[in-house]
């Protein structure tokens, strides 16, 4: 139970900064490509270096399944960054956000039935209530983005949805490897797939948006994902899916704070 508890204080520090990757985005000025691959490419500077200290740097500790689990893990992450980030480009925001958004879902019927995990039904009711509340925030009803756009959107985001799940239901199967080691592998390989899509011709050599990519990189990448991954490896399924929720919660109050964005009635 101890570990338990750490571990749910580990997602919710982890939801919180998750929470705040949009103002760093926005803040940054850069295409969501160059974004996410500077974000992997820090990152995984910064966790190679926390390995190496720490002595983490340790590849005799990985079987051939681990480590084929680990670059699956890697790829599901990456692809589901990109998917998401494109779906923005073809329904709302708002829309893409609910639609990703089922991934708590997803982790916890793949769990049921490819991990034997059960599916309590108070468990159940929660999440459904999270995922209510989460229309109700992001208002998907006010769009005005063409059908066919949503519908691709809407596929985009679900697609990503289920990376997501994906992604974290391996992590769980690695309880033995430290998730620092993880992490950095996983951004490395991050790093490597995004090369041949970043636009460095929009990148200036000088500017305050280099910091705010360095912090995604370093808070958002290394502390993140040392606290994300940690915590998936003593947390339960249905708490991991419960506790997602609050990133998006997160992600709206600095919305309402930092850029103003007004809050409805019905959004509170």
């Amino acid at each position: 139970m101890e570990q338990e508890s750490k571990g749910k204080i580990e997602l919710i520090i982890a939801m919180v900064l998750s929470g705040t990757i949009g103002v760093f985005v926005l803040e940054s000025g850069q295409p969501s490509y160059n974004a996410v691959f500077f974000r992997c490419l820090f990152g995984a500077i910064c966790l190679i270096g926390f390995c190496w200290y720490k002595g983490y740097l340790n590849f005799s500790q990985l079987s051939k399944k681990s480590l084929a689990l680990i670059l699956v893990g890697g790829v599901a992450i990456v692809l589901n960054w990109v998917l998401l980030f494109e779906s923005y480009s073809h329904a709302s925001i708002s829309i893409s956000t609910v639609a990703y958004h089922t991934q708590p879902m997803f982790v916890v019927i793949f769990a049921t039935l490819f991990l034997g995990e059960k599916l309590l039904a108070h468990k159940f009711f929660w999440i459904a209530l999270a995922f209510s509340g989460v229309i109700l925030i992001v208002n998907p009803a006010g769009s005005t983005v063409n059908q066919e756009d949503i519908i691709y959107g809407i596929m985009l985001a679900i697609s990503a949805a289920i990376l997501y799940a994906i992604a974290t239901l391996i992590i769980k199967q690695l309880s033995g490897i430290k998730p620092h080691f993880i992490a950095a592998l996983q951004i490395s390989l991050g790093a490597l797939l995004l090369l041949p899509f970043v636009d460095m011709s929009v990148v200036a050599t000088t500017g305050s948006h280099w910091n705010w990519l360095i912090g995604l990189g370093v808070i958002h990448t290394c502390i993140m994902y040392i606290l994300l991954y940690s915590s998936f490896q003593k947390v339960s399924t249905s708490s991991i899916a419960v506790l997602s929720y609050i990133y998006p919660v997160v992600a709206i109050l600095f919305d309402y704070v930092i850029y103003e964005q007004s809050l409805s009635v019905v959004q509170f």
